[in-house]
């Protein structure tokens, strides 16, 4: 798959007519479309007829629709953020809350973005940018602080999932309360957890309580490798 379109402006067309687009009116149109009706909806004809123009003249700017696509995620996603955060903890906590928003603004970048994909310098920059918070003398081998970023990019997504899916834990508890009503004996230990966070509250609170858990992980990593334990 070409990648030329996403890392720079290729050459004006030397035949036929002036070009009457442009990648980012052409990407603008697809996001909405994805926005609104998901990525399925998400064709070459279809874009281009909310354009006004026919699905030849597309082919004139990009090669397919995996290439659409990566163009649509890298004007989704945007430019990699402006950390505000000093420590490399801040930092990544920053970063990975960003993202999830990222996610929620525009859902079906969680399916386009997994795979094998045309990478544009956007998407690269957000991974870019997470390293360099993490830095080259934390302990960790560049296996492990790709993994890092991995763990907390797919967490982003899952939490983000989820909440595109409409499915808090406060409906999920709605969901199960009859179900347990009738058979909470034989769960106790569920039956247990949601009383108490019935009572004592604690609710939709995955997101932040699984990225401080895995913050914790790698703080502990972190400081075991570079000998502050």
């Amino acid at each position: 798959m070409s990648v030329e379109f996403l890392w720079g402006d290729r050459a004006a067309p030397t035949r036929g007519p002036k070009p009457a687009l442009s990648l980012a009116a052409i990407a603008d149109a697809a996001i909405a479309v994805a926005d609104a009706e998901g990525l399925a909806a998400v064709s070459m004809q279809r874009v281009a007829g909310e354009l006004g123009f026919t699905k030849m003249s597309l082919y004139r700017y990009l090669p397919g629709k995996a290439e659409l696509v990566a163009l649509m995620v890298e004007r989704a996603i945007g430019e990699p953020p402006e950390l505000r955060a000093s420590g490399w903890r801040e930092a990544l906590a920053e970063w990975s809350e960003l993202l999830y928003e990222a996610f929620l603004r525009h859902p079906w970048t969680m399916g386009a973005t997994v795979g094998s994909r045309p990478l544009g310098p956007r998407e690269l920059g957000w991974m870019e940018c997470a390293l360099a918070r993490l830095g080259r003398d934390c302990g960790l081998t560049g296996a492990e602080r790709l993994d890092a970023v991995a763990v907390l990019a797919g967490h982003a997504r899952m939490l983000a999932q989820q909440a595109d899916a409409r499915m808090n834990e406060a409906e999920m508890t709605a969901a199960m309360g009859e179900v347990m009503r009738q058979h909470g004996d034989r769960f106790p230990y569920l039956t247990a957890a949601m009383t108490e966070t019935a009572t004592g509250g604690g609710q939709n609170l995955a997101f932040a309580f699984g990225l401080d858990r895995i913050l914790d992980g790698l703080e502990s990593l972190i400081d075991r490798r570079t000998g502050r334990v």
